[in-house]
Parts: structure tokens; sequence; C-alpha cells
């Protein structure tokens, strides 16, 4: 059984950092692109896009254009871990993180519908 277990959220203040961790159980992560996604309360309709996501072959990433240069995602393949490093955290990032997983062998994926599995989501709250 794959899962996927998020941790790292929390409550930060606007200019902080926080760094979001993705342990992988059920299956190694080396040939497996990798995604996280956020629902922001009151924007539903923008969880479809990932946020961030980093392939398996060469670990080239995407990022959504508002993130570009303060997410960085990283993954550890001996560890079986992805990370999401966020800094200078804006109230409006306040939302549940998620984690997935693409199948075997895919590139990065930008939408929701491209992965197989979902971690069950972290909480970043950003106080102003």
């Amino acid at each position: 059984q794959v899962q996927l277990v998020e941790s790292g959220g929390g409550l930060v203040r606007a200019g902080g950092s926080l760094r979001l961790s993705c342990a992988v159980s059920g299956r190694t992560i080396y040939d497996s692109s990798l995604g996280w996604f956020r629902q922001r309360v009151g924007k539903e309709r923008e969880f479809g896009e990932v946020v961030a996501a980093i392939n398996w072959s060469d670990t080239s990433t995407y990022y959504i254009d508002s993130e570009k240069g303060r997410f960085t995602i990283s993954r550890d393949n001996a560890k079986n871990t992805v990370y999401l490093q966020m800094n200078n955290l804006k109230p409006d990032d306040t939302a549940v993180y998620y984690c997935a997983i693409r199948p075997r062998t895919l590139p990065i994926g930008r939408s929701w519908h491209e992965y197989e599995y979902w971690g069950q989501g972290t909480q970043v709250i950003v106080s102003s």
C-alpha cells in the first residue's frame, strides 16, 4: 500500500520560512515524479494546478509562476522523501499543502489528475 505523509506545516509569521516534508512508503520514489499542491480557502478552483514539481529522471523542476523564487522543491531518493522549502511566506500562502506522486517513469505533471497517490495534507498558516 502506497502512503504519503506530509509534515512540517504550522503557524509562521509573514516573512518566515517553512520546510515541508513528504515521506513515501510502499514504493520507492527514484523513478517517480512528485509534486506539491495546495488548497487555499476560497480558491478551490486553483487546487488542480501543481505548485511545484520535480522530475524523476533529471531532477528538473517546475514552479507555478507566482511562487518562482520563493519555493524550492527537492528530493532525497535514499530517504524516499520530497521536500518543499518555502521562504518569505505571505498570508496568502495559508493553505493545506498536499504532496502527490505520479505513476512510474512519467515526467512532471502540472494537473491533479496526472497524479496517482496523495498525502493527507499539512496545514500552513501565515500570520500578518
